[in-house]
């Protein structure tokens, strides 16, 4: 949860704590005044500094924009040499109403909230945000590009709520090593109150984005008044102690695995203030073991799987390192698949050089990161910049083959980089900025130089303008640069990734170099958006060359493209007594490699509405024309897309209830099969400490040309002297996510996760794509092809296939691709923050995983096996504690 957007508002009450001067809207001015005396963070607001009349001039958002808000608010504020002070209550006529939901920190949750946000860099594009809830759940964050709000950071500061007859009081103590500010004799700062009423979904601000608007962090008013205060120079140390031990299946004579393993850890982070405006963060033998586990995934595509970052070092602060999405409040994107620049998972990932073949073999599952340092903050003339410095360890596997033990390189000793600096001009009208990222890697193993990329680096410009005084039309654009070098075998591997299929024999715009030891490219992209108003235009246009490569420390799905699309639409925002608010859209876009083969096209609506029940509704069609799929031989040459639609629908009830419904549903119909997905979540809370989320999901898949594999023929003269084999695919996925989160207290809370997972596929009718640029095959076992099942003694399935039977062709053999799959993956996390920033964590995690090669999908067979399944457990406690010096 995160009360955002806002509009200024009318006259203040003065007072000797907070005081507002009178005049334009955009001249409001509140000045804090400073306290002597000792204030107690209980919530009860007993102190002689609360007593004076506050401030109570909040207009409503939300349900009513400009309405006056149904129940009155009181904050106040003030100041003392080592934190700021932050004050407020909530009248309620209705005590016995509010909505008192406890969760952990940071959990989005409908119920009564009270926020401040503030701007002390006074830049009109920044600041941090910190809310309670009238349970005392805890939530912080940091605001960037005006709108736009990351809960990733978590600062120390204390907060504490209480309800009573009048309704709920919070209190709050941010010292002043939680902000960034530029030192001066006289501070200016921007800040904002907000409330949230959870029975009513009433919100109400100081300041507000209006429905129709744009802007949050600069519409915020001057909080004047504070002097004779200084930047401390903070010191921050977080050592930490790990204790793990890790219980798994393993094979009898096995000598690097009998079962358990145990694993002790012990480490540090620290941050320093370089002076008032800049941030080291250091961290020694860095502890980056994930609390929560990545979702299980059934990928049959020739693309990676995205995880997200749960990293607290790397996620803390990451949006620094955003590239493109400056200056715009919305960045809309169809078929795109922009890269991402800067992935940290790149950092600490899992090894991947390949072993030779072994009896037994003990390989690292990730990388181990000798020391990291993050450097981030303002330079100059409100120039942002940020910084990652980091190293991984030379990493070996360990092989047995017929007793003979050998180590062996399996990562070498790399060298990560990042660097940003960007800055607005104007009040943000203007803004420009530079991100590079550099990869080196030291090898030991010359094998390894065939298999990794020895070098990479990527270097980008991105900026925006507005293009009205007004500021609702805006212009951003992007463009990089990427340099990959390395040995010709891993130049040679790279340009036939899946990412780039340089060796695609109709390719009309790229040729694979087997003497190349670089590649490079470049990629950019442009829009334009309309910020404000009821009528929505958003349009962009952007190319990806096919030699851009940012993956060694970043992540993209595709190149070869030339991107486009023009969409718009209107909303309603005025409450009637049918809706809250309503949208409708619509969009056109395409898709075009750099030989002109149209790859995706497509005309899409979108139709979104929220009644006044707080139920809401969203329904999307597309339709997409014929195109080439220059990708779907995996190498090869382009295959026909036939024509398709699809249908994608959500509905949700009102997260106001102790029951909460969510419902999805889509489908694809054409373009070589039909898809269906649904998915259904219930969040239930039996008691105001405890959620419970269970969300089923089923998917079925019925695709009439998914890829087998390739084979050299030289009689296949239609298709460049290769084979490509296909075959119908039925594929059905059942899985849920389930998570239960008992709060109880505001620093303890205990969350249980647990994701099933059932897939099954059914491979039947294989053929061979017989002529380019269309969707023709000829099926196996017709006009004079054969195709012959074997089964051996031990139950493994292989085909042989044969394009003519007894002609000159030769026949090639497979595995039965069929398969059924089974997974559970969970862990149960015991969090105790004993202190403000000291946690002690107690983990649990489990999973394990089941295999057969048959695709009928079995529920009640598969439910019975992963049960029985052999699992990986892992026991952890970690200890932190927070110095500040």
């Amino acid at each position: 949860m995160c009360l955002r957007r806002g509009l200024m508002v009318l006259p203040f009450m003065l007072s000797p704590v907070l005081s507002v001067s009178q005049g334009k809207t955009d001249s409001l001015r509140i000045v804090a005044e400073r306290v002597n005396g000792i204030i107690t963070i209980d919530g009860l607001l007993s102190e002689a500094e609360w007593q004076r009349p506050g401030f109570t001039s909040f207009t409503q958002r939300l349900p009513n924009e400009g309405a006056a808000p149904s129940q009155r608010t009181e904050v106040w504020l003030a100041y003392d040499d080592q934190a700021l002070y932050v004050a407020a209550r909530m009248y309620d006529t209705a005590p016995d109403s509010i909505i008192k939901i406890l969760g952990r920190r940071d959990v989005s949750l409908t119920a009564d909230w009270f926020q401040f946000d503030i701007d002390p860099y006074h830049d009109r594009q920044s600041g941090f945000y910190f809310a309670l809830s009238a349970a005392g759940t805890m939530q912080d964050g940091t605001l960037y590009n005006d709108e736009w709000n990351d809960n990733s950071w978590d600062g120390v500061w204390e907060g504490r709520a209480s309800i009573d007859a009048q309704g709920w009081t919070a209190e709050m103590r941010i010292p002043y090593t939680q902000l960034r500010f530029h030192q001066a004799k006289q501070y200016i700062w921007g800040v904002d109150f907000s409330r949230m009423i959870g029975r009513k979904n009433e919100t109400d601000f100081v300041v507000y984005t209006p429905q129709k608007g744009s802007g949050f962090v600069s519409r915020f008013i001057d909080v004047g008044g504070i002097e004779n205060i200084y930047p401390p120079n903070d010191f921050e140390l977080l050592p930490y102690v790990t204790s793990r031990a890790e219980f798994s299946p393993h094979s009898a004579g096995d000598p690097f695995n009998n079962g358990s393993k145990y694993l002790p850890g012990l480490g540090g982070d620290l941050k320093i203030a370089l002076g008032p405006d800049i941030t080291l963060n250091g961290t020694v033998n860095p502890d980056f073991g994930q609390v929560e586990v990545d979702p299980a995934v059934v990928n049959l595509s020739d693309v990676e799987t995205y995880y997200q970052e749960k990293r607290p070092f790397f996620v803390e602060g990451a949006n620094i390192f955003n590239f493109g999405q400056g200056g715009s409040n919305d960045f809309w994107g169809f078929n795109w698949g922009g890269p991402t620049f800067f992935y940290s998972r790149r950092i600490g990932r899992n090894p991947e050089g390949s072993l030779p073949s072994y009896d037994y073999a003990d390989a690292p599952l990730g990388t181990h990161i000798i020391g990291a340092g993050k450097l981030t903050g303002k330079l100059g003339d409100n120039w942002n910049v940020g910084m990652i410095h980091a190293v991984t360890n030379r990493e070996y596997a360990q092989v047995q083959t017929a007793g003979v033990r050998q180590s062996v390189e399996v990562e070498p000793l790399t060298y990560y980089g990042v660097a940003r600096i960007q800055k607005d001009f104007d009040e943000g009208r203007q803004g420009i900025g530079i991100l590079t990222t550099y990869t080196n890697r030291f090898f030991d193993n010359q094998n390894l130089r065939d298999q990794i990329n020895g070098s990479a680096l990527v270097t980008g410009l991105d900026g925006w303008q507005f293009l009205d005084s007004d500021k609702t039309y805006v212009f951003t654009g992007w463009g990089t640069i990427s340099h990959v070098a390395g040995d010709k075998a891993q130049i040679t591997a790279l340009q036939k990734s899946s990412r780039h299929y340089f060796q695609r024999p109709d390719a009309g715009d790229v040729k694979l170099d087997t003497n190349a030891t670089v590649l490079n490219g470049y990629a950019a992209r442009f829009t334009v958006n309309k910020q404000k108003g009821s009528w929505i235009l958003n349009s962009a246009v952007g190319f990806i060359d096919p030699g851009f490569d940012v993956d060694d420390l970043g992540f993209m799905w595709r190149t070869d493209m030339i991107n486009y699309h023009v969409a718009g639409g209107y909303k309603w925002t005025d409450r009637t007594e049918y809706y809250n608010n309503m949208r409708l859209l619509g969009a056109i876009f395409g898709t075009y490699d750099y030989a002109g083969n149209k790859t995706w096209q497509g005309y899409w609506s979108a139709y979104s509405l929220e009644f006044t029940n707080f139920y809401q509704l969203q329904l999307n069609y597309a339709y997409n024309p014929y195109s080439m799929d220059i990708r779907g031989t995996r190498g090869g040459p382009a295959v026909l897309n036939p024509t398709g639609w699809e249908i994608d629908w959500s509905a949700s009830s009102d997260s106001r209830k102790a029951i909460t419904l969510n419902l999805y549903g889509f489908t694809y119909q054409g373009g070589g099969g039909e898809q269906w997905q649904s998915e259904v979540d219930v969040d239930f809370k039996p008691a105001p400490n405890i959620e419970l989320t269970i969300g089923p999901s089923f998917s079925r898949y019925l695709l009439q040309a998914q890829w087998v594999g390739s084979y050299v023929d030289v009689t296949a003269l239609a298709t460049y002297g290769t084979r490509y084999v296909f075959a119908d695919l039925d594929q059905k996925t059942l899985s849920a996510n389930i998570r239960l989160n008992w709060t109880f207290t505001p620093q303890l809370s205990l969350q249980l996760f647990a994701q099933p997972l059932i897939s099954s596929g059914a491979y039947t009718g294989f053929k061979a794509f017989v002529q380019p640029r269309t969707f023709n095959f000829a099926r196996y076992g017709n006009d004079n092809s054969t195709i012959a099942k074997d089964v051996s003694s031990t139950g493994r399935v292989s085909y042989t296939v044969d394009a003519d039977g007894n002609g000159p062709a030769p026949s090639y053999g497979f595995d039965d691709p069929d398969f059924n799959f089974r997974s559970l993956r969970g862990n149960a996390v015991l969090r105790w923050e004993f202190k403000p920033g000291s946690v002690v964590y107690f983990v649990w995690t489990q999973s394990r995983t089941d295999n057969e090669n048959f695709g009928d999908f079995e529920f009640n067979h598969s439910l019975n096996r992963l049960v029985t399944a052999k699992p990986d457990n892992i026991f952890m406690i970690k200890f932190t504690y927070w110095w500040s010096m």
